[in-house]
């Protein structure tokens, strides 16, 4: 248990340290730059075809839901390698179940993309 004092200088230092973890995803990791892509595109959609509050907030959460995954992948394998630099079939299924996860929110929000946007997208042409 950390009996450390509350320090306003220590929080913000962690939230660069947060920031700094988006700053190496952004630029070593192919797959968000992908997943910004699509998350700008979601978001142009969203304003353009003027989704609902409830429709935001889910849009809102399967970006964050993608991203989160995207970081905790990063970090598994980072450290996976880290710990076993030589070529290891159990590091292996790790990474590929970290990887996995990642894949299924993408198309879960997919899905979920698919399912407020088409309506909106299908009503234009009516």
């Amino acid at each position: 248990m950390k009996t450390e004092k509350f320090s306003v200088r220590k929080r913000l230092l962690s939230f660069g340290h947060a920031f700094n973890g988006l700053k190496v995803m952004l630029k070593e990791e192919h797959n968000a730059r992908i997943h910004c892509v699509a998350a700008a595109l979601a978001i142009f959609l969203g304003w353009g075809l003027d989704i609902s509050p409830m429709e935001w907030v889910v849009l809102v959460m399967v970006i964050g839901a993608v991203f989160a995954a995207e970081l905790f992948n990063s970090a598994l394998e980072n450290l996976a390698d880290h710990l076993s630099p030589e070529r290891s079939e159990q590091i292996k299924r790790v990474k590929d179940l970290a990887a996995a996860a990642v894949l299924v929110c993408a198309f879960s929000s997919v899905v979920i993309a698919i399912l407020i946007f088409l309506p909106k997208v299908l009503q234009l042409f009516r």
